[in-house]
């Protein structure tokens, strides 16, 4: 089992910037990929990014070169700066963890873009 906490959520203005982090506990050991989700009112849910057990990442298009995903495996937590924000950002992002063949999903915590 995989308990996922995240943080960093909140009220910004637009070309604003947040830090979202994602820490992970319990089988920590069997982490593989760390990725990042995020659902508007109304709408589905989308990957934003993710990020593999080597580094590799993959950012979606649609912030692409505003907004980056990293890890730190030594304190098991998954990170994504969000520069640039839009209010088209506004959503709840979710933290996602696949390990051991399973997916286990954060909380999620609230992102909203405003003036």
């Amino acid at each position: 089992q995989v308990q996922l906490v995240e943080s960093g959520g909140g009220l910004v203005q637009p070309g604003g910037s947040l830090r979202l982090s994602c820490a992970a506990s319990g089988s920590i050991f069997s982490i593989n990929a760390m990725a990042w989700y995020r659902q508007a009112p109304g709408k589905q849910r989308d990957l934003v990014a993710v990020i593999t057990n080597g580094d590799s990442a993959n950012i979606a298009d649609s912030v692409k070169g505003r907004f980056t995903i990293s890890r730190d495996n030594a304190k098991n937590t998954v990170y994504l700066q969000m520069n640039s924000l839009k209010p088209e950002d506004t959503a709840v992002y979710y933290c996602q963890v696949l390990a051991s063949g399973r997916f286990y999903w954060g909380q999620g915590t609230q992102v909203t873009v405003s003036s």
